[in-house]
């Protein structure tokens, strides 16, 4: 696997940059004389340009007009260029986690977690797997080199996890507790409590300076404008369709437009973040639930959970371009595209089985069986910076 050149470059530049490293660096890095990386270059050229410097702390963007520039094919960290690759696939009915070889296509091992996991998030730092058990309350920690579980964490009601762009807060979606709760990103001591008259919070991302996340409701079809320093909801919306609920929230490689999945309207919301205005929707196939973007920030793939299928958007027309079936139909929901772009992977959740599609021509290469209510996967490692959470949103 052709791995990217990363290296140490100046710390006058970082300190220039807003003493930012490779996002997992911190400020405190080698002041070597080496030569700078592709990557260096581009966040020096970046500075250079004035590329606005957003939520303080926050490592800059590489690119002013592609917000996922870090995550070209095999642009891996050197915190995670060693880590086996992995596919982990939380298992909501057995309380367990399959892991995946996508070399062989075959599971390995299976995890014992707590009860009722949803999502297994890379942190903010790129070293450890968070198992997000629902129902139990806790959150259990996978180190991504050697594969194995460490002791849990209490925290209660985490369906979901998010990571502030400066790396400083954990969020967690408690979708039934009805609250965002800001915890410290490694301790994951509680933090803040923001209280939400939503009901079911559930997915988000964040907007390209980090100042504001936007948040789905799925159980009461409206979506969150949250203030990231502030921390505080600054606006909400109701969708207009009867019956709305929304799933997966991502923003385009432009860094303008986002996207919000929504199983009932079987479709996408397109959706203007600054000015949190109404959106208008875009029809995908029935049951619309998770988004990834392509490696090369062309392209974002849509899963059709209620019809088996993968609808492949063009992001520069916003016009869908392709629609994959699967074989046998199935229940594609969240995962992920593979470090060298070539393999999307997607849990079934209704199917107890995980696909791995090929994302040149959208035929299935392996359907894998797993544990009961396969939900949330992270193909692990992926490129990019820092992770801002979810299955693996990186930047």
């Amino acid at each position: 696997m052709t791995r990217f050149p990363y290296r140490r470059f100046r710390r006058i530049a970082l300190l220039a940059a807003g003493c930012v490293l490779l996002a997992v660096s911190g400020c405190g890095g080698d002041s070597g004389d080496e030569a700078a990386g592709p990557q260096a270059q581009k966040q020096r050229q970046g500075a250079a340009r004035g590329v606005p410097q957003g939520l303080p702390g926050m490592p800059p963007l590489l690119d002013p007009n592609d917000v996922y520039a870090a995550d070209r094919p095999n642009m891996l960290s050197p915190v995670v260029k060693d880590f086996p690759s992995r596919v982990y696939v939380p298992n909501t009915e057995s309380d367990t986690v399959s892991v995946i070889d996508p070399r062989t296509y075959k599971v390995v091992e299976t995890i014992p977690v707590g009860s009722q996991p949803q999502h297994v998030v890379p942190s903010w730092d790129l070293k450890t797997l968070w198992v997000n058990n629902d129902r139990g309350h806790t959150l259990t920690p996978i180190d991504p080199a050697t594969g194995k579980a460490g002791r849990t964490v209490p925290v209660h009601d985490p369906y979901n996890l998010y990571f502030t762009p400066d790396g400083k807060y954990a969020v967690v979606m408690a979708s039934m507790d009805r609250e965002l709760v800001f915890r410290d990103a490694h301790t994951m001591a509680r933090r803040k409590t923001v209280p939400v008259s939503c009901l079911g919070v559930n997915h988000a991302d964040f907007s390209p300076d980090g100042r504001y996340f936007i948040v789905s409701c799925e159980f009461s079809g409206e979506l969150l404008k949250v203030d990231t320093a502030r921390m505080k909801v600054i606006g909400q919306q109701k969708l207009p369709f009867d019956g709305a609920m929304p799933q997966d929230v991502k923003i385009a490689s432009d860094g303008k437009t986002w996207y919000i999945a929504d199983m009932m309207a079987d479709g996408l919301w397109v959706l203007n973040g600054d000015k949190f205005t109404e959106p208008w929707l875009m029809p995908t196939g029935k049951g619309a639930h998770g988004l990834y973007v392509s490696r090369d920030s062309k392209s974002m793939y849509i899963s059709n959970r209620g019809e088996g299928s993968i609808s492949v958007l063009d992001l520069a027309s916003r016009k869908l371009v392709h629609k994959w079936e699967l074989p046998e139909g199935g229940s594609p929901d969240m995962g992920g595209v593979s470090a060298d772009g070539k393999v999307l992977w997607l849990s079934g959740r209704y199917n107890s089985e995980v696909y791995a599609i090929d994302t040149t021509d959208g035929h299935q290469i392996a359907k894998i069986p797993v544990g009961a209510g396969p939900h949330g996967l992270a193909v692990y490692p992926q490129p990019g910076r820092y992770s801002l959470g979810h299955t693996g949103i990186f930047r």
